[in-house]
């Protein structure tokens, strides 16, 4: 029997409803077209089958839509590009830390440092902020179950972070 209609029902439901986040996220300057949707969702293919995992129901790439949409580092010249991006990075940190976070804790702590550590870099993302959080999983830190993902990067954070309080304190000095 061929189950094809099958699969590309599913696809087109999971196109549709990346289509349909544009909704929301139009508020934000953010809108993609059918190409750009196609896009994304063809590269979200190829990195499942990079990362050798798959997704049963609803993709994860609408949740990356909607949890990045309000960055204030992402336009809509580099929207498709850092949604496609935000997807390499989730499903490869999925598997570094062995699947012990669940999509919305790891989403939301890769916003988080996106937003407040990385301020977009998303190099720094996967290469720092996330590369050290996946370590403390991996070695059993749980702590992040109490708080969702939010607010965690301070305890691993191995670069010294300067203090505003005495920033400002040494610009009064200066004027």
């Amino acid at each position: 029997m061929n189950n094809e209609w099958i699969v590309l029902l599913q696809q087109q439901n999971q196109l549709d409803k990346v289509i349909e986040t544009n909704s929301s996220t139009a508020q934000y300057g953010l809108v993609l077209s059918e190409q750009d949707a196609q896009l994304i969702m063809q590269e979200r293919n190829n990195t499942l089958r990079t990362q050798k995992r798959v997704e049963f129901g609803e993709t994860i790439t609408t949740k990356i839509i909607y949890e990045f949409c309000d960055s204030d580092f992402i336009y809509q010249d580099n929207y498709v590009d850092t949604i496609i991006r935000l997807q390499e990075i989730f499903f490869l940190y999925k598997n570094e830390m062995s699947d012990e976070i669940t999509d919305d804790e790891l989403l939301h702590f890769m916003k988080e440092q996106f937003e407040h550590i990385c301020f977009g870099d998303l190099n720094y993302l996967e290469g720092t902020c996330l590369s050290n959080f996946a370590q403390a999983i991996r070695a059993g830190y749980r702590g992040y179950k109490s708080s969702d993902g939010y607010n965690e990067y301070a305890k691993f954070d191995e670069v010294k972070r300067w203090d505003y309080e005495l920033y400002l304190e040494t610009l009064k000095d200066l004027c």
